[in-house]
């Protein structure tokens, strides 16, 4: 195993604090599975309040609730619609096709971003040749696409859209909430014609495991069992939900923080020759950036990094990010930043060329 002194491949590797902790071996436990553990359900209760919506589920991750919401929307044979980009598509390993029998269209966006003119002609029409598009698939913040988030009018507009098509929406919401940090919306409001959420708890927030997945009754029925039928039936599970309800009440706000080092770190290594970002579009606590073709591949960059004590993911053949996270301060980001512009004095092109692969997945 590899000990990084800074570890900026994912928000996924933010550890929980001795608070967090506390809350979790304090809290109130039974079977999830029956429906008697209360802390699931207060959880469960207190964010579908928050979105709006009538109920909630919890999940062990965000692929997992992601193809819930998957599973509750279509049946077998449908097509979903999907940005090229999309987490849901790209890097949850085929599962739309292996566990809900449905085909993937993938639609080339705006930076992971889709809207109305990327979508309106796209739709199948009702032919038995056809694979019936039923549900569209939007992701906010949008992960491969540059961590941007889509405003509140834009999100109002293409779901608004996709209901007059007849279309389902679910969000993959896995960073949701640097959204909400960022754009200043209501969860509710900015959701308010979206039909199922998916949140992830495990990476800004900082908890150990958990996602959770907001609906409808109905819908939220259909992916418990979903749940079930994929083998994420949970027992005592509160102590995880307590750590995602500490997370709700004590983390969101600080994800300001994780923003601001995202925005300095891209501004710092704008200077380094052969490295090119723009740090007008960091919105949020992801920063994509190219390596200049003459000066080597993204994972020698990355594999020099490695062995300087730096984990930063290549994302492509040229392209790296750097996710940033509770538990990075900001001397983490100026080291990391120092370090990144030692590497480029070196000539990466000696290295060897890694396959591209999810390293930067979550």
């Amino acid at each position: 195993m590899v000990a990084y002194a800074i570890d900026l491949r994912s928000d996924t590797k933010s550890l929980p604090t001795h608070a967090m902790k506390q809350a979790m071996m304090e809290a109130e436990l039974g079977d999830d599975m029956t429906g008697e553990d209360p802390t699931v359900n207060r959880l469960e209760a207190h964010v579908a309040k928050m979105f709006g919506k009538e109920a909630a589920v919890l999940a062990c991750s965000g692929t997992q609730s992601n193809q819930m919401g998957v599973w509750a929307h279509t049946q077998r044979g449908d097509e979903i619609l999907l940005e090229e980009k999309s987490h849901i598509g790209s890097w949850e390993a085929g599962a739309p096709a292996i566990l809900s029998g449905v085909t993937t269209r993938f639609i080339a966006g705006d930076q992971g971003k889709l809207d109305i003119p990327h979508l309106a002609g796209m739709l199948r029409a009702d032919d038995q040749h056809l694979t019936p598009s039923r549900l569209l698939c939007i992701e906010n913040t949008t992960n491969a696409g540059g961590g941007g988030c889509y405003t509140l009018e834009h999100l109002h507009r293409v779901c608004q859209w996709a209901r007059e098509q007849g279309l389902k929406v679910h969000m993959d919401g896995a960073r949701f909430f640097h959204a909400v940090i960022a754009q200043d919306y209501d969860p509710a409001e900015a959701c308010r014609y979206i039909d199922t959420i998916s949140l992830c708890f495990s990476k800004g927030l900082g908890c150990p495991l958990g996602s959770i997945l907001v609906g409808s009754h109905a819908d939220i029925q259909k992916a418990r069992r979903a749940r079930k039928i994929f083998g994420g039936a949970l027992r005592q599970s509160g102590m995880f939900a307590a750590a995602a309800q500490y997370a709700l009440d004590h983390h969101v706000e600080r994800l300001q923080q994780d923003h601001r080092h995202a925005r300095l770190f891209a501004e710092e290594i704008a200077s380094i020759p052969g490295i090119v970002v723009d740090p007008e579009k960091v919105e949020t606590n992801l920063v994509f950036f190219e390596l200049e073709r003459d000066r080597g591949y993204a994972s020698q960059l990355s594999a020099r990094l490695k062995e300087l004590g730096i984990g930063i993911g290549a994302m492509g053949a040229q392209r790296l990010r750097a996710c940033f996270y509770i538990g990075i301060t900001a001397a983490d980001v100026h080291q990391a930043a120092r370090l990144v512009a030692e590497a480029m004095q070196d000539n990466l092109t000696e290295l060897p060329v890694a396959a591209n692969g999810p390293y930067a997945r979550g």
